[in-house]
């Protein structure tokens, strides 16, 4: 997993915020987090759904029956950055956010309108039976 996601994120950088492949056309973020337990910097590409007051990422981790690293490092650590292509076409900006874990009312509108945007996140959720977090990381 880590040359994958080695790839997209040297093709995110490479590219002002845009890939191909699996995430051609999707928004696409670098989630900077500090590692729970090794307290290492750690980057990790993820799509996201703009939200009213930041991005919204899914702790999905492709419907496997545990939560991704990236999210216990946000529970331990939620002071993080992210890369993210300029609003106005301009490459990627780095922004330090704080992240916050959506309550179940939050949640519920978010994580609907991303599957329907994105079925395969609709299939992730049918192939776990725990309850996908949902964060939101806003501006610091």
């Amino acid at each position: 997993m880590s040359d994958w996601n080695e790839r997209v994120i040297e093709e995110f950088r490479a590219n002002g915020g845009h890939v191909g492949g699996n995430f051609e056309g999707a928004p696409l973020l670098l989630l900077h987090s500090t590692g729970a337990k090794s307290g290492q910097q750690r980057v990790s590409p993820m799509m996201y759904q703009a939200v009213d007051d930041g991005w919204a990422v899914f702790a999905s981790y492709a419907g496997l029956d545990v939560n991704p690293a990236w999210y216990h490092n946000l529970r331990a650590n939620p002071e993080a950055a992210i890369e993210v292509a300029a609003g106005d076409g301009d490459g990627v900006q780095t922004i330090d956010v704080t992240a916050r874990e959506l309550t179940p009312e939050e949640r519920e509108p978010v994580w609907e309108t991303q599957k329907q945007r994105y079925p395969g996140f609709a299939e992730y959720e049918r192939k776990t039976s725990r309850v996908i977090p949902v964060l939101v990381l806003t501006r610091r």
